[in-house]
């Protein structure tokens, strides 16, 4: 009798102490949140800098179009933002309009836009980000790198999307003057892709949806999207974005991401 009765204190203790170590080491949603968010970063270092030509489709809520051609340079910096450059050709208009972008991972980015027509350049201000860039659906937050730093991240669900498994996160913006309150990212676990991200805006309303396809793979191992579509749920107009001629390691330096030489950028 007391030998099952020891046999029972036995198995309650290892219970308890497995129930224990499982809760110990069980993962937490904003745990695994970060870990996928970090293995999505990992995987696209190393780069160092590329070029594109872009072109940008502006859709109204009726389908009407109207184009803009742009060049794209970027250069990759070891424990910060990415430095971007963005040339304007066509239409008439804004050419030679340039937007020159520096993220930041703990700080806000620093961002100027110089416009022929008044021939200054222009600082975009932090309070100012959420504000449409070039007139399109993508606003001047938007042009910013991803970084870890940026965000509190949350995993919300396993989903299948194009065939595809996803993960499903929830990144918030720790800026305060961010334009949304969260972000919703449906992630490829193959590739830790980012395949949609959803956009809420301050009122916690859904704002804008970016569709990101046509996954392209360079250097045997960076894969980079050719086309990106942001539709504006709440007005009905959509801007594309469709990207050629994408090369990388063209030997861009620093000084090539210079705001006192974006007048002269071509």
């Amino acid at each position: 009798m007391k030998l099952a009765k020891t046999f029972r204190l036995l198995n309650c203790l290892l219970l308890a102490g497995g129930l224990l170590a499982a809760t110990s080491y069980a993962q937490t949603a904003q745990e695994k949140g970060l870990e996928i968010a970090k293995e999505r970063k990992a995987r696209d270092l190393g780069w160092g800098d590329s070029t594109a030509e872009i072109t940008m489709i502006l859709r109204n809520a009726q389908g009407q179009e109207s184009e803009r051609k742009m060049r794209t340079k970027t250069l990759e910096i070891d424990n910060d933002g990415d430095k971007g450059l963005t040339i304007f050709d066509q239409p008439r208009d804004v050419n030679g309009t340039a937007f020159l972008n520096f993220s930041h991972a703990t700080v806000p980015d620093d961002q100027w836009l110089y416009l022929p027509a008044l021939k200054r350049v222009k600082r975009i201000s932090s309070r100012n980000k959420s504000g449409p860039f070039m007139g399109s659906e993508f606003s001047f937050e938007d042009m910013s790198s991803f970084e870890l730093e940026k965000y509190e991240f949350t995993y919300l669900r396993d989903e299948t999307m194009n065939n595809m498994d996803m993960f499903v996160l929830e990144q918030k913006p720790v800026d305060k003057y961010s334009g949304y309150t969260k972000q919703v990212v449906w992630i490829d676990k193959e590739h830790y892709r980012p395949h949609k991200i959803e956009f809420y805006d301050r009122k916690n309303s859904l704002l804008k949806t970016l569709a990101i396809s046509e996954y392209k793979l360079y250097l045997d191992k960076f894969w980079r999207p050719l086309r990106a579509e942001m539709y504006n749920e709440q007005n009905g107009k959509s801007t594309e974005l469709i990207t050629h001629n994408f090369e990388f390691r063209t030997g861009l330096k620093d000084t090539d991401f210079n705001k006192n030489t974006l007048k002269r950028a071509r």
